[in-house]
């Protein structure tokens, strides 16, 4: 019923917005995971290791930074909506040509394309959201809105579990560039945010960066090194999962997929929890509570044996590490200084991804070379260590729950 009362309070106007952001970052999130999927069967086509494949994984979130600073700088001059419709067109095309490549060498690149376009999406589309909707709620739309990533990544289960057996992955890459009609509707159902539109006035948007980030190194500092923490945990626990699933435990496509999609169910739930309950105690607490619980979560997770054991592990692991994300589009945005919120917030963010994004090859090849091809250890002690550093770095910070949203000056 809360789900229900945050919606109806909102304007159409409001309502349409992140609807298009939400779904802008959840198809986003559906073609990164649409490799991760495909890493065992492109290893196979290509005749390598699945470390080599995994590079690709590296190159996509090594890229992103480049992404976030571009289109950010983008939106703070031009536009948040515009700037997120050209976006989402670019993500489209790159995974387009994913589906075409000849060889790895080829993939590898149009993956680092697709990074950089898929950089982008988070901090425009978060910026162009919580400027348009109202202050009140806004943990509950933080969570539901990062957890679009959850439903990307179930999005993709569900294709790989219905479709791959019959589509491989060459087809897994074409559905991906569905995403592109999205453009339609936010050309036609989304208005620009108030915030920008009202600071635009101003004509300093090109002058602020520079100095808001020297003004405000010590936050940014602050974010990146958060979220370099907050993107291991995510990407250290799904990326190889899959892989994990399919190596170690052998099991189907289907039964993969099934175990994903129930992991996935868990994560919308756990950053819809976190993310609402952050506006009662805090942003900082609730993200310490989230990553801390994921550590007893982690034998469960990473040593059943059975379907139903390893889906119920995935269900909690994955309600505990997306509830503690669930709190960051609201915390972040909260964070960053007005003049260059679609630039500050996402570039933090994505300049983390590329401090983590060499973690899934080394996760990789610590499986292939020190536990003779298994997974499990490695992804266990992944957990216990990300999820300590997740808790101390928050710890380490500050907040500013409830922050004025509504200009860009």
């Amino acid at each position: 019923m809360e789900f229900v009362g945050h919606f109806r309070r909102l304007t159409p106007v409001q309502r349409n917005t992140f609807i298009a952001c939400f779904l802008g970052w959840s198809l986003d999130a559906f073609d990164f995971f649409i490799l991760t999927f495909c890493v065992s069967s492109l290893a196979t086509q290509f005749q390598s290791k699945v470390s080599a494949v995994a590079e690709a994984i590296f190159l996509t979130l090594a890229m992103r930074p480049v992404g976030a600073f571009l289109f950010g700088l983008m939106a703070d001059r031009y536009g948040r909506r515009i700037t997120l419709m050209v976006d989402i067109v670019a993500y489209s095309v790159f995974e387009l040509a994913s589906a075409f490549a000849p060889s790895l060498k080829i993939l590898l690149i149009t993956r680092a394309l697709f990074g950089v376009a898929m950089g982008g999406e988070w901090g425009v589309g978060a910026a162009l959201a919580f400027e348009t909707l109202p202050a009140e709620g806004r943990g509950f739309f933080s969570g539901l809105l990062q957890e679009g990533y959850a439903v990307g990544y179930l999005m993709a289960a569900l294709v790989y579990r219905t479709l791959f057996p019959m589509i491989g992955w060459r087809g897994m890459f074409v559905i991906g560039a569905l995403p592109a009609f999205l453009i339609i509707y936010i050309r036609t159902k989304v208005d620009e945010s108030p915030a920008w539109l009202q600071g635009r006035v101003s004509r300093q948007t090109e002058n602020h960066l520079g100095k808001d980030v020297l003004t405000h190194v010590g936050t940014f500092i602050f974010l990146v090194v958060l979220m370099f923490a907050f993107n291991s945990f995510s990407h250290g626990t799904q990326d190889l999962y899959p892989t994990f699933l399919q190596k170690d435990h052998h099991f189907t496509p289907q039964t993969v997929g099934l175990i994903a999609i129930i992991a996935n169910v868990g994560a919308l739930l756990g950053g819809i929890f976190f993310g609402t309950w952050s506006e009662k105690i805090g942003r900082r607490k609730a993200i310490v509570i989230a990553a801390l619980l994921a550590i007893p979560v982690t034998r469960l997770w990473a040593y059943s044996h059975t379907v139903p054991m390893l889906a119920l592990g995935g269900f909690l692991m994955q309600f505990m590490i997306q509830g503690a994300w669930g709190v960051i589009p609201a915390h972040l945005n909260e964070l960053s200084p007005p003049a260059v919120r679609a630039t500050f917030p996402g570039f933090a963010y994505q300049l983390g991804n590329l401090l983590s994004s060499r973690n899934v090859v080394i996760q990789a090849k610590l499986a292939e070379q020190r536990y003779g091809g298994m997974f499990a250890p490695v992804l266990a002690w992944t957990v216990l260590i990300v999820a300590t550093l997740v808790a101390v770095v928050t710890c380490s910070g500050r907040e500013r729950r409830g922050a004025d949203l509504s200009n860009t000056n």
